[in-house]
């Protein structure tokens, strides 16, 4: 057996042992019993969720007492301060929809880390019993860790650019619907409960959570307003200024908003046009780089061959 063997074999039998020890811990009464916020949160609600609808692990330790172990709050605090700001984390999270914090995320981000450690460290126990180690597989644990943390932010991008370009589709539709229930005589909010429980795509449900925020004691202006600079889109923001204003001036918001629906419209129409434009350029590349340099080769190489043997 080699070196790397019976490393591999320590590292096994070591993380058995491990496993079990800790195991062993949790079984531990004092160690292995819920918290206080776990023990009471089935008799108890939140403010912000009076229905008790939101799941545990959407509400977490952190809803209910605000009691975040220290090891985890200090690890989740550590990566926000080395991977980017929590501001524009958060603004992620709010465009993907996601009910967490970022500290919450990034928490989350590192145990996938961890994760990824651990599973390019059994790749190099695996390959070392296999006697298929060498020393470039020492790299596999940091590989798979780095990775992992990579991936879970680009899919929280993925997600986030996915969800904004749903509520960029949704957005004209909403504004009409919402001038219709206007011009039939309902006030700004009645429309917008309306449309909010007969709708079911992205941007309703943004609706339904600024009612509920005029139904818990903010004001109408307010409520668009967070929403508008929690989701950090363009034209979402640019009726929700015109709106405001138009509630502070007294104008009307039918028109106001028929205005809105047909601006939005047209940008959607600018954009699909140089999507497309981009899309033919992507075309090209194949065309040129792929297909008229292969054309070129079998043009000019018979001509080549034959000057070579001295044909013609």
């Amino acid at each position: 057996m080699t070196w790397a063997t019976d490393g591999a074999l320590a590292v096994l039998l070591g993380g058995a042992l491990g496993a079990g020890i800790c195991l062993l811990l949790v079984l531990v009464p004092r160690i292995g019993a819920p918290s206080v916020s776990r023990r009471i949160a089935p008799f108890i609600r939140e403010v912000t969720d009076p229905a008790g609808t939101t799941p545990w692990e959407v509400i977490g330790p952190a809803g209910i007492g605000g009691e975040v172990p220290d090891i985890a709050a200090r690890a989740a605090a550590w990566v926000i301060g080395h991977m980017g700001a929590p501001e524009a984390l958060a603004i992620r999270l709010a465009q993907a929809g996601a009910h967490v914090d970022p500290t919450a995320f990034r928490a989350r981000q590192l145990v996938w880390g961890v994760a990824g450690l651990g599973t390019g460290a059994a790749a190099v126990v695996a390959l070392a019993l296999a006697e298929a180690f060498t020393g470039p597989a020492l790299l596999l644990p940091v590989l798979a860790g780095v990775t992992a943390v990579v991936l879970s932010d680009v899919v929280l991008t993925r997600r986030a650019k996915a969800r904004i370009a749903r509520i960029a589709d949704e957005l004209p539709t909403v504004l009409e619907f919402l001038g219709l229930c206007l011009a039939a005589g309902e006030g700004i909010l009645d429309s917008l409960r309306r449309v909010g429980s007969v709708g079911s795509g992205e941007l309703t449900a943004e609706l339904r959570a600024v009612v509920f925020d005029v139904g818990t004691g903010a004001s109408l202006p307010d409520a668009l307003m967070a929403m508008s600079q929690r989701l950090h889109m363009p034209s979402l923001s640019r009726t929700v200024e015109h709106l405001v204003a138009a509630l502070d001036r007294g104008a009307p918001l039918a028109q106001t908003l028929q205005a809105q629906a047909d601006d939005a419209r047209e940008e959607a129409k600018r954009t699909l046009i140089e999507t497309a434009g981009r899309k033919e350029i992507y075309m090209l590349l194949p065309l040129v780089f792929g297909l008229l340099p292969l054309s070129v080769i079998f043009a000019v190489f018979p001509g080549v061959v034959m000057l070579r043997l001295g044909i013609g």
